[in-house]
């Protein structure tokens, strides 16, 4: 048998590559969730139908199997001439043509037509004319030529029956002549179905054999296996489609409906906007939902409080307007002195009302914005609480209020900002002062209790009723004693105080003093630090 021979298969062109390539990120700019959702799965649809492509690499495989059957028959065929008399050699050669479906033809030493199986028989196999075939038969034609130019095939020699009946019609005969040895070639018939040849040399006279096959169970088996993966892809993708579809409503509609909300908050053109709060999802965008909704409403509570802060800021300052004005224009219209000076200082002090609403005004509108980029570290409160209680008692307007100062057990390590605390003690303490009785005391008391520590401040006055121990909290409300001077204070000082308070994740609350004793307690609470933190 003769050796082996490298078979002319076609093979894919190399991809050019280029090392160093800059990747480029994209980035998609006004497209909907909606395309960018469908564009994903669509992707990976599309790298699963680049499949498509790797069906011409099953299809050397078959084409592989195929050169080596033809050079196997072929040699055998040969082998079978050699042994037959000469009045029995056409006979052997009809016989396995029509046996194997194979067109069996033998020359001479010179090239000369010796026998041929299909004049010798009825031939096996006959070309399908492309003309007379359906048209998905056509669509797959046209769809291997798109494959074959896609992966970079070399062109294929078409098959044509040779005008003349000589070897020389056949260039793999005088290959195998000269090599001795078996020759195998891939040509396309007119429906570009295989049509493999193999020669071989037959016996020692010089004579050669030629064997031609059209395999077209070889294309029909790549074809029937891209219309299995074709029919998988497209029920994959309407499934995908249908999916991403879905997928999106479930995140695009919810969305939607939050963006229309917004768009009719920020408006403002109806305060009574229901943002949807999605209960019934417990995923991120029905978390997304309800922080919206939540964010909503505590805007709206900060705009009605500005607009109400506004509202009243305009109310506190219109008294001492009027008062002023009213000083000024009597003013003009009186000639006795000790009057005028009388109304010169209603004037005065009515200025210092002004300015001192205004100062506190100021500084109630910055708090949020002092809290939001103040430094929390840990710091003792009752060293904080004593060395303010310390600096007032060296004041002479304080000298007939005196304040005590009592540390009571348990740690009073807190995080906080120690200038914004020394605030709220020291709005305590006025509030204190002002309510206490000539002779009175002020007490401070410091104390640590269950990882939370306090701080309580208590007067001798009259106390606060427990109706108004939540009003006195909002802003410009005020429950003064008789005997101080109207306009003496704007009502801000604990709005301010429980502001930093909560801001410092604590409380400031009233209660009455302990052991029935007559006055007001308020208390400060304030969770305790680590002593690890000190």
């Amino acid at each position: 048998m003769a050796p082996d021979t490298v078979s002319p298969i076609p093979e894919p062109a190399p991809v050019a590559t280029h090392a160093g390539q800059r990747r480029r990120s994209w980035r998609v700019r006004g497209v909907s969730l909606t395309v960018r959702i469908l564009a994903v799965n669509v992707i990976a649809l599309a790298l699963l139908a680049g499949s498509f492509f790797y069906l011409d690499s099953y299809r050397k495989q078959l084409l592989d199997e195929r050169f080596k059957l033809a050079r196997a028959e072929a040699e055998i065929a040969a082998i079978a001439l050699t042994e037959a008399r000469p009045t029995k050699a056409q006979q052997v050669l009809a016989e396995i043509g029509t046996a194997q479906k194979l067109r069996l033809t033998l020359y001479d030493a010179k090239g000369g037509l010796i026998a041929d199986s299909f004049r010798l028989a009825p031939p096996p196999f006959a070309f399908a004319d492309p003309d007379q075939e359906a048209w998905y038969t056509t669509a797959a034609r046209l769809l291997d030529r798109g494959v074959d130019f896609i992966v970079g095939a070399p062109a294929i020699e078409r098959y044509r029956e040779p005008p003349e009946t000589g070897a020389a019609n056949w260039p793999e005969i005088a290959r195998a002549r000269d090599a001795q040895a078996t020759e195998v070639y891939l040509r396309y018939a007119p429906d570009r179905t295989p049509v493999i040849t193999a020669a071989t040399p037959v016996g020692t006279k010089g004579e050669m054999l030629l064997a031609l096959r059209n395999a077209t169970d070889v294309t029909q088996s790549v074809r029937d296996a891209r219309q299995s993966l074709g029919i998988i892809i497209g029920v994959a993708f309407m499934l995908s489609i249908q999916l991403s579809l879905f997928l999106a409503r479930t995140i695009v509609q919810p969305l939607r409906a939050l963006v229309r909300a917004a768009v009719r908050v920020r408006l403002g053109r109806d305060r009574a906007v229901v943002v949807p709060r999605l209960p019934e999802r417990g995923d991120e965008i029905g978390l997304l939902a309800r922080a919206f909704s939540d964010m909503t409403t505590a805007l709206r509570q900060r705009i009605d409080a500005v607009e109400s802060f506004a509202a009243d800021v305009a109310h506190e300052l219109k008294n001492p307007l009027a008062s002023l004005s009213s000083a000024l224009e009597t003013m003009e219209k009186i000639d006795d002195p000790a009057l005028r000076q009388q109304l010169a200082a209603i004037a005065a002090h009515d200025v210092q009302r002004i300015d001192r609403l205004i100062t506190e005004i100021a500084d109630a509108s910055r708090i949020d914005a002092q809290l939001s980029r103040a430094t929390f570290a840990p710091l003792d409160l009752a060293g904080l609480a004593g060395d303010v209680v310390g600096a007032r008692g060296t004041r002479p307007d304080r000298e007939a209020c005196p304040i005590r100062m009592v540390r009571g057990g348990g740690t009073a390590l807190v995080r906080g900002d120690a200038l914004q605390l020394e605030r709220v003690l020291e709005n305590l303490l006025d509030n204190a002062v002002s309510f206490s009785p000539p002779g009175g005391t002020v007490e401070v008391v410091v104390w640590g209790s269950e990882g939370r520590v306090f701080l309580a401040v208590c007067d001798d006055g009259p106390g606060i009723p427990p109706a108004e121990r939540e009003k006195v909290f909002e802003r410009f409300h005020s429950v003064r004693p008789d005997a101080e001077a109207f306009g003496a204070h704007s009502g801000l000082g604990l709005a301010i105080a429980r502001t930093i308070a909560e801001a410092h994740e604590g409380s400031l609350t009233i209660t009455d003093r302990p052991g029935g004793e007559p006055g007001a307690q308020l208390v400060l609470e304030l969770p305790m630090a680590g002593e690890d933190e000190e």
